[in-house]
């Protein structure tokens, strides 16, 4: 425990027990079924609506820049540095050039700081579920994201009331997801809101961890927030022609404290524009060499999202802390199996 520099009374709270003990606990047997269900919903949802579920990469020249803090993940790819995925983001964009409409279902692995292991929402290595529509806004991904949690939350509902008894989740406060569409407010009305609470928040920066979960507690069913500023995002989130400065882009928080669960936006791929935004945030465009021949070459305007699977299982399920939605969890800074 002295390597993580976490004290051990916050470790005792954040970290999980043994693989066995955890693996062999009701409480995650029933999370993991709750888990399985989000998975078999979530396909049946969305190739429901003509998606192609494809097979993303985990290795690869470059990977998402913008994942709040993480370190990425280096590996030797015959004598090449290679990056592990933290976002599956750059092929997603790609992958529609074959296909009109795609997801995955994509393993991540962010090297996040150390103070993330107290915050309950963040793991080293999780799962997202992400999709991409060619020819699409950013409010078709908006309703997607709407239409997915609500399809995924009345299936658990109806399909598993058992394993959320065995753990004790509120059914009625979760099946508030159902009575209504999601709400919004944009970034600096989220912002004004912080403020009245007392709560510190860049009017710049992306919504904070504390924040968000503050955001989250005031609220009976999930809500959006859009149009972050930019500066704020990668270089990937459209800007606004009606607003410069500001990014067509969203974020999906959960209710009763659960926080983010979901990232999306509609997408820039001119590539000019690209270069242009990825000097801007001191990125070398020369890492990024296949993602930008693709540009120039022409690919369809999209919008898309990535909705992280542990974070949406922990919701669901109504627990604690998102180590408990994985089978083998990789708490940061906690050396496991």
């Amino acid at each position: 425990m002295t390597e993580t520099r976490i004290p051990p009374a916050q470790a005792a709270a954040s970290l999980p027990p043994s693989p066995r003990e955890h693996l062999t606990s009701p409480v995650t047997r029933a999370v993991l079924v709750i888990q399985n269900k989000i998975l078999s919903a979530t396909r049946e949802f969305l190739t429901g609506r003509g998606f192609m579920e494809l097979l993303p990469p985990i290795i690869g020249p470059v990977t998402d820049p913008g994942a709040r803090g993480a370190k990425q993940v280096d590996v030797d790819y015959y004598g090449h540095r290679y990056k592990l995925m933290t976002s599956a983001i750059l092929y997603k964009q790609a992958a529609l050039t074959s296909f009109d409409k795609i997801f995955f279902i994509a393993p991540n692995v962010r090297l996040e700081p150390l103070e993330t292991t107290s915050t309950s929402r963040h793991l080293a290595e999780f799962h997202q579920i992400d999709c991409e529509m060619a020819n699409a806004g950013r409010d078709d991904a908006l309703e997607l994201a709407e239409g997915l949690v609500r399809y995924v939350v009345e299936r658990v509902l109806s399909d598993l009331p058992n394993e959320l008894h065995t753990l004790g989740r509120d059914a009625g406060a979760l099946a508030e997801v159902l009575t209504g569409h999601f709400g919004r407010r944009t970034h600096s009305e989220a912002v004004a809101d912080l403020h009245a609470m007392d709560h510190h928040q860049s009017p710049d920066a992306e919504i904070d961890w504390v924040g968000e979960a503050k955001l989250s507690q005031q609220v009976d069913r999930p809500f959006f927030v859009t149009d972050y500023p930019k500066g704020s995002r990668g270089f990937y989130d459209k800007e606004s022609k009606d607003q410069p400065g500001m990014l067509r882009n969203f974020d999906l928080i959960a209710a009763e404290g659960y926080g983010e669960l979901c990232s999306g936006s509609e997408r820039e791929q001119d590539y000019a524009t690209i270069v242009a935004r990825m000097r801007e945030t001191a990125e070398n465009p020369a890492k990024y060499a296949w993602y930008l021949e693709m540009l120039k070459q022409g690919v369809p305007p999209s919008a898309g999202f990535g909705l992280g699977l542990e974070r949406f299982t922990r919701y669901v399920a109504g627990v604690d802390s998102v180590w408990q939605a994985s089978a083998f969890p990789k708490v940061p800074g906690i050396p496991s199996p």
